[in-house]
This record gives C-alpha cells, sequence and structure tokens, in this order.
C-alpha cells in the first residue's frame, strides 16, 4: 500500500511509531490528555504567579516564566497533533507542516538550553559578584538576553528547516510519534550541508556549548561558596539547585531519546520550580489556600 497521498499536490508523511498501538490506543489517549493538561496548567500557573506578584519581577523569575512559556510553546507544538493521530485510523502528517513541527521542537529546545544558560549567569552574579548584580542584570540586560535566546535559535533552525523543504523526498514513513531530525531520511540524498550545518551550527554552538557553560558555572559557584558563609551556602542551594535539576531533567532524557523530552520536560519543570523555588511555593499555597 502507499504511504503517502496527494493532495493540492501536498505530501504525506506517515508516523510509523504509531504501528502496533492501536489496541491501547484510547488508553494512550487518555496518558497523553493528561500529560497535556497537567503541562499546559501547570506552566500557565508559574507564568501566572510571577507576573501577578511585582516583587517576582526580578530576573531570576523572569527567566523562570520564559521556560514557563516555551514550554507552553513546546506542549501547543506536540500535544494536540499527537492527540488526533492517537484517534486517527491513519497517522499521517504534511510534510510541510512536518517541516514546521521540526523546526518547532529543536528551536524551543535551544531555547531552554539558552535560558538554563542566561539562569547560570544570573545565579553566578548574584552570589559571587553581588554589590554589583544590580547594575549587571538591569531590566534591558534581561530583554536582551530572552530576544537573544528565542531569535537566535529561530535564525539559526530557520536555515535548516529551509534547507530541508528544498530537498526531493523519495520516503514516506517517519520511524516515530512526530517529526524530529528524521526528516532527513525522508530525502531522496543526504545533503553534507544540511549535516555539517546542523552539527556545527545546531548542535555544537547552540546546544552542547550552553550546557558546558551552565556546568562550568555552578562549578564556580560551588567553588566559591565552599569558602563561604552558611547564609550563602544556603541561598545558593535554594536558588541554584531547581537550575541544575532541570538541567539534569534535560540532558537525561534528551539522551535516552528526544521524544522524551518534548513529552516530559514541560511537566518536569513547573514541579521542580514550584516546590524548589522559595517565593513560588509560598504564592502557590496561597492560591490553593493551604496553611
Amino acid at each position: 500500500t502507499s504511504h503517502f497521498s496527494i493532495e493540492f499536490n501536498e505530501t504525506y508523511i506517515t508516523l510509523g511509531g504509531f504501528e502496533g498501538m492501536e489496541n491501547y490506543r484510547y488508553l494512550y489517549f487518555i496518558l497523553v490528555l493528561t500529560l497535556c493538561i497537567l503541562s499546559i496548567y501547570s506552566n500557565a500557573i508559574i507564568v501566572y504567579i510571577i507576573w501577578e506578584h511585582q516583587n517576582l519581577h526580578e530576573s531570576m523569575y523572569i527567566f523562570i516564566a520564559a521556560f514557563s512559556v516555551n514550554s507552553l510553546l513546546v506542549s501547543i507544538n506536540i500535544y494536540p497533533k499527537l492527540l488526533i493521530d492517537f484517534l486517527s485510523e491513519k497517522q499521517t502528517v504534511s510534510y510541510s507542516v512536518c517541516l514546521l513541527q521540526y523546526f518547532l521542537c529543536y528551536c524551543l529546545g535551544i531555547v531552554d538550553l539558552l535560558l538554563l544558560a542566561a539562569m547560570a549567569f544570573d545565579r553566578y552574579v548574584s552570589i559571587c559578584k553581588p554589590l554589583v548584580y544590580p547594575n549587571i542584570m538591569t531590566n534591558r540586560t534581561v530583554v536582551v538576553v530572552l530576544v537573544f535566546a528565542w531569535f537566535v535559535p529561530a535564525s539559526q533552525m530557520s536555515v535548516s528547516t529551509v534547507l530541508s523543504a528544498k530537498q526531493k523526498v523519495c520516503h514516506f514513513v517517519i520511524k516515530g510519534f512526530f517529526c524530529t531530525n528524521s526528516i532527513f531520511k525522508l530525502h531522496c540524498v543526504n545533503s553534507k550541508v544540511i549535516s555539517v550545518f546542523g552539527l556545527v551550527s545546531c548542535m555544537f554552538i547552540l546546544g552542547i556549548c550552553p550546557v558546558f557553560f551552565v556546568l562550568f558555572t555552578y562549578a564556580r559557584i560551588l567553588f566559591i561558596v565552599y569558602k563561604s558563609s552558611n547564609d550563602v551556602r544556603q541561598k545558593a542551594a535554594e536558588t541554584c539547585l531547581p537550575h541544575l535539576l532541570v538541567l539534569l531533567c534535560f540532558t537525561a532524557l534528551g539522551t535516552y531519546d528526544v521524544v522524551f523530552v518534548v513529552l516530559y520536560n514541560p511537566l518536569f519543570n513547573p514541579i521542580i520550580y514550584g516546590f524548589k523555588m522559595k517565593e513560588i511555593f509560598k504564592r502557590l499555597k496561597k492560591l490553593f489556600c493551604c496553611t
């Protein structure tokens, strides 16, 4: 049987990850729907709390709010199509939509890493250089960092996506639930330009470098607070630990499979920040009338 159809000259791709799941698709639908609701609700709550309380309008909390907004975008990109596919007889996606999903998947993933790097720098300046912190982490600096964190990945991924769109498609099945870099296997000829650009620009510069920057920054913080007072150590632990946990979840899941990053990371992030950040947790308790 053919794995694609043509409608208005559009190429359709079959998502092969759903094979063998027909008997359990309603169960998977309920599971994914639950993840979707929890993810969107929890991230929206974090954004609302930071937006609503004036004393949380500091760089650290603004970066956390941006992180939650990014997680909302990840959820919107993945969950609706995934839910539709679980209830459909055939799981197909147009190649243009597949490219858009690929673009958003990696663009938003890189944004996560850059925001984690921004949070690490913010904590480094706050803990290691507290006297100059207000002069460095100004509102202007925060805006510049946020624009950079979203604009640069979008620019880089646009190049890769446009190059992929120009490639001729000869294969019409993706072994997965949604479109990731597996779209390259659909092309008739492997493009060295796309491979080199993706490896050097997207993976190394925007992927690996931010991770090493975060690890280096927290190593410096750890070295400095080791020689400091108990109060400084406690402050460092309270504000740095959630960021490190998020980074560990992101890298651990990403090492296993990008699918797990996309599905579970948007849910883990608000849980970690909600319970580990004291100021956010206090507002959560008030919001839900807990004593």
